[in-house]
């Protein structure tokens, strides 16, 4: 696989989780960028950190790098690669997939370890 352009993104995003019955607080859907992902257990609200949510329990200080995509759907091992990378160096991550793309969010205080992780490993950083 030819190598792979990410591009590091401004914000610091906060995770959070409701109960799985819950509805989405408004306020979410007015962020220029959120993920939603909703299960039997729980929903989960990835969103701007500077947007406070009364969540059940929340996670913050996440920095988002995004594989530069759009991304085929025959590409297979993207997130295997990056992830095992950055496992290697102990580096914990929160994935998320669209449809066009890939998103890596890391810790803010282990982003900067992270990208060099990457870019020691052929991944362009921008």
């Amino acid at each position: 696989m030819a190598t792979l352009t990410l591009k590091r993104l401004n914000d610091t995003f906060t995770i959070h989780s409701f109960p799985a019955n819950s509805e989405i607080p408004s306020e979410v859907f007015k962020q220029h960028m959120y993920f939603i992902a909703k299960t039997n257990d729980e929903v989960s609200v990835v969103a701007p950190s500077t947007l406070t949510l009364l969540s059940e329990d929340s996670e913050p200080d996440w920095q988002a790098l995004e594989v530069v995509g759009p991304l085929d759907f025959s590409l297979t091992g993207i997130l295997s690669k990056i992830s095992t990378i950055l496992a290697n160096k102990k580096i914990s991550i929160f994935a998320i997939s669209t449809f066009d793309t890939d998103y890596i969010l890391v810790k803010s205080n282990k982003i900067d370890s992270a990208i060099t992780a990457l870019t020691n490993n052929n991944y362009q950083v921008i």
